[in-house]
């Protein structure tokens, strides 16, 4: 690792592998290799691979964010955790919306297993109309606060939210971890995201890591993408 990459705040960046095929997977870690940011495997690639592509890019010195959002009855996710804390995955995430009891149980085990447990609010796809489709009343804004709130009081470290609402997380819950998908460098396109941000006004608002993928996995040069976003 060079002294540029070293003093970067790419540390903060994690680095989504959303691809179809393990391959491909692989082939973005050894060109990421060494630049000191996070790998994110998502559903897609924990359904190709399991486990075993932790352990992998453990190896390769990255740290890994396992976002798999688990919502389910609170012994279920006790019972998945215990096997996915021990993998060596540095942060998982579990859905808010399974309630106190389910967080609470979850926290405990990860923090048994020195893992990270974040809590996913609002997904950065959605807006009030969806909000109101699944019977939300409230505006985003007052149900992340709601949703990150009953995280942190369940014992989670901090909660995955578009960066839109950190500003307003970060002046309550000054110490708790925020994680910022929808990262979007100026100019590039959106795609499925509708509350997004370019990577140093996230920073600037007060993310303390920031999920970037597209803009970095489907570029000709994934290495100079990522050292391009600051």
């Amino acid at each position: 690792m060079n002294l540029q990459e070293r003093l970067s705040p790419i540390s903060q960046v994690i680095v989504a592998l959303d691809v179809d095929n393990i391959a491909r997977a692989h082939e973005l870690a050894r060109l990421l290799q060494g630049t000191g940011c996070w790998l994110k495997i998502g559903m897609e690639l924990y359904a190709l691979s399991g486990i075993s592509l932790i352990d992998e890019f453990k190896s390769l010195g990255f740290h890994i964010f396992l976002d798999l959002k688990l919502h389910d009855i609170p012994t279920t996710v006790e019972r998945t955790l215990r096997v996915l804390a021990a993998s060596g995955a540095d942060m998982i995430t579990v859905h808010c919306l399974g309630g106190y009891d389910m967080m609470a149980r979850a926290a405990d085990v990860c923090h048994q297993a020195d893992t990270l447990l974040m809590g996913v609010t609002v997904l950065t796809s959605m807006d009030e109309k969806h909000l109101a489709d699944i019977g939300v009343t409230q505006d985003i804004d007052n149900q992340v606060v709601h949703l990150a709130q009953l995280a942190h009081r369940a014992g989670l470290d901090g909660v995955v939210a578009s960066a839109h609402e950190v500003p307003n997380l970060r002046k309550q819950l000054t110490e708790f971890l925020l994680v910022t998908p929808g990262i979007r460098p100026a100019g590039s396109e959106t795609n499925d995201q509708a509350r997004v941000l370019t990577p140093q006004a996230a920073l600037d608002a007060g993310s303390s890591y920031l999920v970037v993928g597209r803009p970095i996995t489907q570029s000709p040069d994934p290495r100079q993408a990522l050292l391009s976003l600051f």
